[in-house]
């Protein structure tokens, strides 16, 4: 029995437009009409499921296209599964993807050290100027920042 796509759409309690979505992605190819309307076979429907559940333990859609092209093996009662050497090629591609997302974590954190070294400079401006503002001398501030890089220095030392 085929489906159209707002019956598969109501059955997999997704929007029809998903369905298209991964379509577009090539993860599902439904068979079409004379009239060119998509029609979902039960297959399409357990490939769909399998793809949603894939996608609620937070995998993303690469990683499902990679899976998806792991041969399955049966496993008894009717059951099918990954053989041991795709989940071993399933393992690698996710390590890979961890190690990415690594790296990216990585420059984030460098980037936010940077930043956070400009505010610091830029509240050290502004605090001067508020102050300048409110009448304080320009050699007392300057004597201030003086005073304040030498115990920095010696501190630093110190350590």
């Amino acid at each position: 029995m085929l489906l159209t796509i707002r019956d598969a759409a109501e059955r997999l309690q997704v929007t029809p437009r998903t369905l298209k979505y991964y379509e577009e992605r090539g993860l599902v190819t439904p068979t079409r009409s004379e009239g060119r309307y998509r029609l979902y076979s039960e297959q399409d429907l357990e490939q769909f499921a399998r793809i949603l559940r894939l996608r609620s333990l937070g995998f993303s859609l690469q990683g499902i296209v990679e899976m998806l092209k792991r041969p399955m093996e049966t496993l008894g009662e009717g059951r099918t599964g990954y053989s041991a050497s795709s989940l071993r090629e399933i393992e690698q591609a996710l390590s890979q993807q961890i190690d990415a997302v690594d790296a990216r974590i990585a420059a984030v954190r460098r980037e936010l050290k940077e930043a956070q070294a400009v505010r610091g400079e830029l509240a050290r401006d502004l605090d001067y100027l508020r102050r300048r503002i409110a009448g304080e001398s320009k050699e007392a501030l300057l004597q201030e920042r003086i005073t304040a890089s030498k115990s920095k220095r010696a501190t630093r030392d110190a350590e």
